[in-house]
């Protein structure tokens, strides 16, 4: 399929570009990229109204603004159409591997149409792989810029274990937990998505230039900005959206009250997606904005099972958490009862036992021998007393003493 109100046309993946040749609507979503920013709900519903073939003609001729904007605004959009150039981008993202993916196509993702007006125009894509096919089975790793190394520890080692299960990994390229879920899935040889909050062909933070041409050369890269433009405080708060709607949905790893990655959650929330967080130390203030998802609407997890038992398909569970099994959790419950009835360091009769057991006394003296024989009870003349190997497991296992 080809971007909404085209004939069908095939999307040649190596050039960013319809095969016979860009369709205009294709072309007026590339400049629409240009003149409206990501989010614009109202941009959006002119171009769900009108097509973007018709707003772009719209805002060519300069006519009367179209409702929902400003004189002023609508001055501003009038100048950026003027000079945009969507067959100067698709070259420069042909130069730098990048194709232009938008909604209607074979490998648009439609999950993001949940966004409504404020869904992207389309995505800029550099990548060997499918994206719609990628983000069907996928969950977003988020957390803090600044974390501990609690925080990239447990990013890294989610990732890395929803990558080895088939799952694709999906987070914002920045410093902190995301470099550290993009390096976790690529470390185990699994599938990882960064999101930018800018042009693809410009690799952002700088300093992740390396990881990011990696995560291009293995996973795939995609942002809703042209090629060349850079990111912005805003940009990266909407770029947060995209993340969410993508995603089966979103595990936070370490954030402060203010983190940009609570936004992702609460996106994700809203947009009927799993909000899950990753607790850390109650003392920590990376940690308090986690722990206040958690004690709001989101799910606590802590390793990959839980993850994808909220997020796969009917039967992923994770398996039951428990303490380790003691010797004596092995025992039947009738020789159990009368192990509980002996006291933890004196002597007892036969009959003090049994009542305490709520048994007979044959039952009880039957029971003795058979503790006795498995090393957690001992005779002393008529008494019985519990042995080393009986008392020492209910001081160390037991949490209810």
């Amino acid at each position: 399929m080809s971007c909404a109100g085209e004939p069908s046309v095939r999307v040649d993946r190596s050039a960013g570009e319809p095969a016979d040749g860009p369709g205009d609507e294709f072309l007026a979503r590339i400049l629409l990229t240009r003149v409206l920013e990501p989010g614009d709900e109202t941009g959006g519903r002119w171009v769900r109204e009108l097509g973007a073939r018709e707003v772009v003609s719209r805002l060519r001729e300069g006519t009367a603004p179209l409702p929902g904007v400003s004189g002023r605004r609508w001055a501003g959009l009038l100048a950026r159409a003027e000079r945009a150039e969507p067959g100067r981008d698709l070259a420069v993202a042909r130069d730098a591997g990048a194709r232009f993916v938008c909604p209607g196509t074979a490998e648009w993702p439609r999950q993001l149409d949940d966004l409504g007006d404020g869904r992207p125009l389309g995505l800029w894509v550099r990548g060997p792989a499918d994206l719609r096919m990628w983000a069907l089975r996928s969950v977003a790793v988020v957390g803090a810029r600044a974390c501990t190394e609690y925080g990239a520890h447990m990013a890294a080692t989610l990732s890395a274990e929803l990558a080895e299960r088939g799952w694709v990994v999906v987070s914002g390229g920045a410093y902190g937990v995301d470099g550290a879920a993009h390096r976790g899935a690529l470390g185990s040889g699994g599938a990882t998505v960064a999101v930018l909050a800018c042009g693809v062909d410009r690799p952002y933070p700088r300093g992740h230039t390396g990881l990011i041409t990696r995560i291009a050369e293995q996973g795939l890269v995609i942002g809703e900005l042209p090629p060349g433009d850079h990111p912005t405080p805003s940009r990266f708060i909407l770029r947060n959206r995209v993340i969410a709607a993508l995603t089966r949905g979103t595990v936070v790893v370490e954030a402060a009250h203010r983190s940009g990655s609570l936004v992702t959650a609460r996106a994700a929330r809203r947009l009927g997606r799993h909000m899950m967080g990753v607790p850390g130390p109650a003392t920590s203030g990376r940690s308090a904005g986690v722990h206040e998802l958690l004690r709001r609407e989101a799910v606590l997890v802590t390793d990959a099972a839980e993850i994808i038992e909220l997020v796969g398909d009917m039967g992923e569970l994770a398996p039951d958490r428990r303490g380790p099994v003691l010797p004596r959790d092995l025992l039947e419950p009738a020789a159990r009862q009368v192990l509980d009835a002996l006291p933890a360091r004196a002597t007892a009769g036969v009959d003090e036992i049994a009542r305490g057991a709520r048994t007979t006394r044959d039952d009880a003296i039957a029971r003795l021998y058979e503790l006795r024989a498995l090393g957690y009870v001992e005779r002393h003349g008529d008494d019985w007393k519990l042995t080393r190997q009986a008392v020492i497991p209910v001081g160390d296992g037991s949490d209810d003493h």
